[in-house]
């Protein structure tokens, strides 16, 4: 699911704009600062289905965040309005202050659409495990499988209880080479008798801790060939694929390789 936090006064008539010239179903995300639940802000989500007749679904009590996480299953774009900190890419329309934004526009009328979404399409994807196991539902293949097996990694905000806290740690990944890499790996595991779908995915930038990393997903005929392919398929991701991690803790902050 492509994701982007839209800004600026503009945010509102620049979603629906691009919801309309998109080719999927739709997820708007509207947060309510006014609304907490004492250490977040709530937000109010939207389900716009963009083929022939629109219709809406709403619901709320959810972060930001959750809210994005449950529409990421069954959506093809998520556009996050209203919620300036949010970690996805930005898009401003309007009167805003954003950090390096994919897009800016000084209002909707100056907004290239067609632009706009070809820059969306250019992010990662945002994936749950929920995501991707509704993914392997849809193979083609399904009807052969007998088993789902997946691995998810997060981030340990301690080993023991002495330790420092780690409060995040940020991912960058070798571009193109890792995307390549992880679909070899996708591929020669799916060349295994019995094996019949396999999604990795390897979350980037800022994670904090408690948040999930890595995901492995293994659609197969029985669970001996689903349980052998996410084992492998975690330890060559690990092994394999060039990424690089910074750990940031109470009492310091460093690349994870420099210390190997």
């Amino acid at each position: 699911m492509y994701t982007v936090s839209l800004l600026g006064s503009d945010a509102e008539p620049a979603a629906s704009r691009l919801a309309a010239a998109v080719d999927g179903r739709v997820g708007i995300v509207r947060a309510d600062p006014s609304r907490t639940d004492g250490s977040r802000t709530l937000a109010r989500s939207t389900t716009e289905y963009v083929v022939d007749d629109e219709w809406h679904a709403s619901g709320d009590g959810l972060s930001a965040g959750d809210a994005v996480d449950r529409l990421a299953p069954d959506h093809d774009y998520a556009f996050v309005l209203g919620v300036p900190d949010a970690r996805f890419p930005a898009l401003v329309v309007g009167d805003e202050d954003a950090s390096d934004p994919l897009v800016s526009a000084a209002s909707v009328d100056d907004l290239d659409t067609d632009a706009a979404i070809e820059a969306i399409h250019g992010t990662e994807s945002y994936e749950t495990l929920e995501s991707l196991v509704a993914a392997v539902k849809r193979s083609d293949a399904a009807a052969y499988s007998g088993a789902i097996a997946t691995f998810t990694g997060r981030v340990r905000a301690k080993e023991n209880a002495d330790d420092d806290r780690t409060h995040y740690l940020e991912f960058e990944k070798y571009e193109g080479v890792a995307e390549t890499k992880m679909d070899t790996i996708e591929t020669e595991l799916e060349e295994r008798d019995g094996v019949l779908d396999v999604r990795l995915h390897h979350r980037t930038g800022r994670v904090l801790g408690g948040e999930d990393i890595v995901f492995v997903v293994v659609l197969a005929g029985h669970r001996g060939e689903a349980f052998d392919a996410v084992r492998d398929g975690i330890n060559r991701l690990k092994d394999e694929v060039p990424l690089f991690k910074k750990e940031v803790t109470d009492a310091e902050e460093f690349w994870v390789h420099d210390r190997e």
